[in-house]
């Protein structure tokens, strides 16, 4: 990789999964933290996400957004830690599902749910609460990784996932999720991240 890397983030955010696959890979990169209602808002940051949301990676002049494409990205960016089955191979069409899957229905209902707005089964994405539940637990049940004999970067998305919303109540706790995201929370990496967004979030100043 010869461009530079830039992460732009905020240490209580969706931008703790898009730092974890970053120590995964062992990339350089350069950080920067934003705040939500004024550098994160400001035209240099949304020139680079209208959005005005974090995580965002800049890559020369390739601009990611959203953590199931950074997943994706950074996981191509790093061939050589193999966090993405291979393209050829029958894992590659799992591994996009699963991230996808999370990215998709597992976000909108847990955050419609969390907000009081969920919509009808009919309408929207993710259908049913049960049906969604049930897919997640078929997914990780028994399983070490999601697709394949290894980890990739849809085990990282899954396990960041199932951990936080556990730990916040949105999802209620489950010995099935529980076994899956505890093997993977304690890599090196997800450890290496974990703490720096704390000491990050350790100096933000008080509300």
């Amino acid at each position: 990789m010869t461009a530079p890397l830039t992460f732009y983030t905020h240490p209580m955010s969706r931008g703790r999964i898009a730092r974890w696959m970053l120590e995964e890979t062992g990339l350089p990169y350069q950080e920067v933290v934003l705040d939500f209602d004024t550098t994160m808002k400001s035209p240099e940051y949304l020139a680079i996400n209208p959005m005005g949301k974090v995580p965002a990676i800049v890559h020369g002049d390739t601009v990611v957004t959203e953590n199931a494409a950074v997943c994706a990205y950074l996981a191509e960016l790093a061939p050589e830690k193999r966090l993405a089955p291979p393209a050829a191979s029958p894992e590659r069409g799992g591994y996009y599902r699963w991230l996808f899957f999370l990215a998709g229905p597992v976000e909108s209902l847990l955050t419609g749910k969390a907000a009081g707005a969920l919509a009808t089964a009919r309408s929207a994405g993710y259908g049913r609460e049960e049906d969604v539940l049930r897919t997640l637990e078929q997914a990780v049940a028994g399983r070490e990784f999601l697709v394949g004999d290894r980890f990739t970067a849809a085990d990282l998305y899954m396990a960041a996932c199932l951990n936080y919303y556990m730990m916040i109540g949105a999802l209620e706790k489950n010995p099935v999720f529980e076994a899956y995201a505890s093997r993977h929370v304690q890599r090196p990496a997800a450890v290496a991240a974990n703490a720096r967004d704390n000491a990050l979030a350790a100096a933000q100043p008080a509300a």
